[in-house]
C-alpha cells in the first residue's frame, strides 16, 4: 500500500468538515459563489502552510496554533535526514542528502530544471543519479519529466536527462525554504511563490491519472504542465495569485486550440476564452471536472 501525505480535499474533510461538504458537491462548470471561494481559498492557503503529514493536520484540528506546527515540520525533517543513513542500502547517504537539501534551490532556479552542478559544483548526472533514484522511488521526491513533443503517448517523448524534482509534500517545502506564513496569509508576492504553487498542483495531480503529469520547455516557451487524459493532450498554466496568462501558454492554446486548456489560479472557475480558470483549491478534482 503506498501511502501519502493528506490531499488537499482530505486535509479539508479533516478541518472543515461543512465546507467539505460543499466542496464535495462542486461539479463541471458549477458555480461557487463568492462566499465560498473565499473559504476554500483561506484553506488552500491554510494547506501550503500546513500540508498533509498526519501529525501537523492533527495538531492543526487540535491547537490551531502555527508554531506547533513548525516544531513538528523540523522534527520532521530531521527525522528523514537521520533516516537516510539507516535504509539507504548501497547508496550514498551524504548525497542523498546533498540532493535532498538541494531542492529549494533547485525550485528558486527561474526554469525550476534539476541541475547536478547545484547540488555540488561540478556535480555530473553519475554521481548523483542514485540518490536521486532513491528519493523517488521511497516517496520524498516526485520527478516530473519534460517531454521533446506534446503529442500522445506523452511517455515516449519524455526527455530523461530533463526533469524537475518536487518535494513530496508542500507544507515540508515551506519550512524547508524558510517561508514566513505570514507571506501566505497576507497574500503578498514573495520569491518562492511560483514553486510552491506548483509543487502542490503536481502533488495533488499525482494518481489522478494513468500517465502521470509532464511538462514543456524549449529556448522559446514553457508549458507549466501537460496532462495526457485518452488520447487527448491538457495544457496546463500554474499562477499563484490572480494574475493571467502567460504568453507561452497563450501562444501554444491559440495556434493548437486543444480541446480542452487550464489555468490554475485563485481566480473564480470559470470559462476564459478557449481555456478554463480553475481554483487552485480544485487541483484533487481535476479529473472529476473535465
Amino acid at each position: 500500500m503506498n501511502i501519502y501525505p493528506l490531499t488537499f480535499d482530505e486535509f479539508l474533510e479533516a478541518t472543515d468538515t461543512n465546507l467539505y461538504k460543499f466542496y464535495s458537491g462542486i461539479n463541471k462548470d458549477g458555480q461557487i459563489e463568492d462566499i465560498f471561494h473565499n473559504r476554500l481559498t483561506e484553506s488552500y492557503n491554510n494547506y501550503l502552510i500546513i500540508g498533509g503529514m498526519p501529525e501537523c493536520v492533527n495538531s492543526w484540528v487540535q491547537y490551531k496554533d502555527p508554531a506547533k506546527i513548525l516544531k513538528i515540520q523540523k522534527e520532521l525533517i530531521t527525522i528523514y535526514e537521520n533516516d537516510f543513513s539507516k535504509h539507504n542500502g548501497k547508496v550514498n547517504s551524504g548525497r542523498i542528502l546533498m540532493v535532498f537539501r538541494s531542492i529549494v534551490s533547485q525550485l528558486a532556479k527561474p526554469n525550476e530544471k534539476f541541475v547536478y552542478g547545484a547540488v555540488r559544483q561540478g556535480g555530473r548526472a553519475r554521481d548523483f543519479e542514485e540518490a536521486i533514484e532513491w528519493l523517488v522511488s521511497a516517496g520524498m521526491l516526485n520527478r516530473v519529466y519534460n517531454v521533446s513533443k506534446m503529442e500522445h503517448p506523452l511517455s515516449a517523448f519524455d526527455r530523461l536527462d530533463c526533469f524537475k524534482l518536487f518535494l513530496f509534500d508542500t507544507g515540508l517545502l515551506k519550512y524547508m525554504a524558510g517561508i514566513d506564513n505570514s507571506a501566505i496569509l497576507l497574500k503578498t508576492d514573495y520569491q518562492f511563490k511560483g514553486a510552491l504553487t506548483e509543487n502542490f498542483i503536481f502533488q495533488q495531480l499525482k494518481g489522478q491519472f494513468e500517465v502521470e503529469a509532464h511538462y514543456y520547455s524549449d529556448n522559446k516557451n514553457e508549458i507549466d504542465a501537460i496532462l495526457q487524459y485518452g488520447t487527448g493532450i491538457i495544457p496546463i498554466e500554474v499562477k499563484g495569485g490572480e494574475d493571467r496568462s502567460a504568453k507561452s501558454f497563450k501562444k501554444y492554446v491559440n495556434e493548437n486550440t486543444p480541446s480542452c486548456a487550464i489555468r490554475f489560479s485563485k481566480r473564480g472557475y470559470r470559462k476564459d476564452g478557449l481555456f478554463t480558470n480553475i481554483p487552485l483549491y480544485l487541483a484533487p478534482k481535476i479529473k472529476d471536472l473535465l
